[in-house]
């Protein structure tokens, strides 16, 4: 049997991935004192306050390496392989943590197999290449041949998103102080997205109506040059812009009911309130990987 595995920066609902078989790994968010995990926490709740949050920003913490070197062990003493999909490795060592409880679970276990893939980005964009293994597996794919489905999945996926306001990236130091103030003054909004295991800017537009215009366009220029597969509105904050601009602007081009999901708040307290898009195409799209990708996956 393959074992899949996520984080729970992927941001499924719990609902999902118990009916898909997949088991979530939590991360961990510390905020005043108090440590939550991402994957149990009333996110909705959590987003109530969020705007009071930039002065001191929530800080994260991967899994421990003891939840890892439990879950692998679990697996190689049933005799399963493991194939697991984690954020991003340049965003949470994550990753890496699963890298060290793999090589471990192997000395004991010689005949143990897992694939571990590096998703290079986090929520939907991560979700849509682990729900692809599930697909695979489901259909009778073996390990290598999920672990090819999840690939093509990273290289066939993008998250677009427009922040609110520039505070949380200048409070996290994402941005300097004097970019926040001009991009302020000059009321210039980025549209952000994630591109070689990094966020970055896409566009820097005018007004945040603009912006979202500039997001629209970007996926329907993906999607009309490489079809749909898989889409879902995100939000951090409050979720009624998400719903409208879903019910409004996206379920009319896709024509059918599409998901609004929160973000993960390890990935939404660095960002502050905002929307977006997460989608994955039926093929690679062009930007999303443009360097060398060796360390994409783990095998064992």
């Amino acid at each position: 049997m393959i074992k899949i595995v996520t984080d729970s920066v992927a941001s499924l609902p719990a609902g999902m991935a118990e009916k898909r078989d997949i088991e979530v790994v939590s991360l961990y968010v510390n905020h005043e004192g108090q440590e939550y995990l991402d994957a149990t926490m009333d996110v909705d709740r959590f987003y109530e306050n969020i705007h009071v949050m930039a002065e001191n920003p929530p800080s994260s913490s991967q899994p421990s390496q003891h939840t890892f070197d439990q879950l692998f062990e679990k697996a190689a003493a049933a005799g399963d392989e493991v194939l697991g999909v984690f954020i991003s490795s340049r965003m949470s060592g994550t990753f890496e943590g699963a890298i060290r409880s793999a090589r471990r679970c192997k000395e004991r276990f010689d005949q143990f197999r897992c694939a571990l893939v590096d998703s290079t980005s986090n929520c939907g964009d991560e979700a849509f290449p682990v729900l692809d293994a599930a697909d695979a597996r489901d259909a009778g794919a073996d390990l290598d041949g999920c672990t090819e489905a999840v690939v093509q999945g990273v290289r066939s996926s993008r998250f677009l998103f427009v922040p609110e306001s520039l505070a949380f990236l200048k409070a996290g130091g994402r941005i300097g102080g004097a970019s926040a103030l001009l991009g302020s003054l000059l009321q210039i909004t980025p549209v952000l997205t994630v591109a070689d295991w990094e966020a970055t800017t896409l566009a820097k537009v005018r007004t945040t109506k603009k912006a979202m215009a500039h997001m629209v366009k970007v996926f329907q220029d993906d999607v009309a040059a490489h079809g749909l597969k898989r889409v879902v509105v995100h939000y951090i904050g409050s979720a009624a812009p998400a719903l409208q601009w879903a019910r409004e602007v996206i379920e009319p081009l896709v024509g059918r009911a599409v998901d609004v999901l929160p973000v993960s708040p390890v990935i939404g307290t660095h960002v502050g309130p905002a929307v977006g898009i997460a989608y994955e195409c039926e093929q690679p799209l062009s930007g999303k990987l443009t360097g060398p990708t060796d360390e994409l996956v783990f095998c064992l």
